[in-house]
């Protein structure tokens, strides 16, 4: 069925985001200013974490590749939409298209679970301080992150059968500016039900696991705190996962937005809406939270700075 699908379309055209003519040298250079801000963003904070050693905890490890994974997605989605906003027809081949897809999915459940892995850190470290350097030892946090990675391949892999089995006609205009699941099952001549559901199901496991990881860690954070007699404590704790609050908040609500729904209910042209959110926003506001909220990333930087200017 594959070898079909290859043989009838061979490229796709993508809609992008607007239709509207004089809107697209505005949104393209506010996409290439949010893509350079992404870029240096989380580079730089990755560059930070690197060199400075009192971030080598398992906190800042997690938040290393949070930054890796936001910029490796948002790399391999917004430059094909930049292009859209300056070409006529924005075309991608069928190899092109597939392969932006396989690295999106990786990217966004690898980003979904290393999330959850952030708020099992946080309850650690808030519920069982005495406890955090046995329970979080670089062996636990090693294979954390591979789980994360795993489900990253399990989600990539999952949408990817899905579609080796739709055959695509002569339509060949995706009503979106990224080869994404929905607007694919929209053109294939062939898609059932069946396909909306195995969608429905990964994109569950993709979402509602680490929500679910989340919200129970939350709960015992939240009780946890409650309990903290003085007002100072519980403010810094409080502050400790406020920024994972906002990025959680951001990114899984535009998601499940996007993905948990009914076609009929939201048009498709309000989801390229929301998915604006997960594909752009959310890897450039990542390292701005965590490092205008949080005093370790703001001394790092300073301690960094002063070195490279007084050498």
């Amino acid at each position: 069925m594959a070898s079909d699908n290859a043989s009838s379309v061979t490229e796709f055209i993508l809609a992008g985001l607007t239709d509207e003519l004089e809107l697209q040298i505005p949104l393209f250079f506010l996409f290439l200013g949010f893509y350079m801000v992404t870029v240096v963003g989380n580079l730089g904070l990755i560059t930070l974490i690197g060199l400075n050693s009192h971030l080598h905890i398992p906190m800042y490890f997690f938040l290393f590749n949070l930054s890796f994974i936001d910029v490796s997605y948002s790399t391999t989605l917004t430059p094909k939409m930049l292009m859209g906003f300056v070409t006529k027809r924005n075309i991608i081949s069928y190899a092109g298209c597939m392969t932006q897809f396989f690295f999106f999915c990786f990217f966004v459940f690898s980003e979904s679970y290393i999330l959850s892995a952030m708020a099992y850190d946080r309850y650690v470290a808030i519920c069982k301080p005495l406890l955090y350097t046995v329970t979080m030892s670089p062996q636990v946090c090693s294979l954390l992150l591979l789980g994360v990675y795993g489900m990253g391949v399990f989600g990539a892999v999952s949408h990817m059968g899905n579609i080796m089995f739709m055959t695509f006609c002569a339509d060949n205009f995706v009503n979106h500016y990224m080869c994404d699941i929905i607007p694919l099952l929209e053109l294939s001549c062939n898609s059932s039900y069946i396909n909306l559901l195995v969608v429905f199901i990964v994109v569950t496991i993709g979402i509602g696991v680490p929500i679910v990881t989340i919200f129970i860690s939350y709960g015992f954070i939240l009780s946890s705190i409650l309990h903290i007699s003085s007002t100072e404590g519980r403010s810094k704790a409080f502050s400790t996962c406020s920024s994972h609050i906002i990025v959680v908040s951001l990114f899984f609500g535009s998601g499940a937005f996007m993905y948990l729904k009914p076609p009929s209910i939201l048009p498709l042209d309000q989801g390229k809406v929301s998915s604006i959110f997960y594909t752009a926003v959310v890897p450039m506001f990542n390292p701005l939270i965590y490092s205008l909220r949080n005093k370790d990333v703001k001394v790092a930087l300073k301690k960094t700075l002063g070195r490279k200017f007084f050498s």
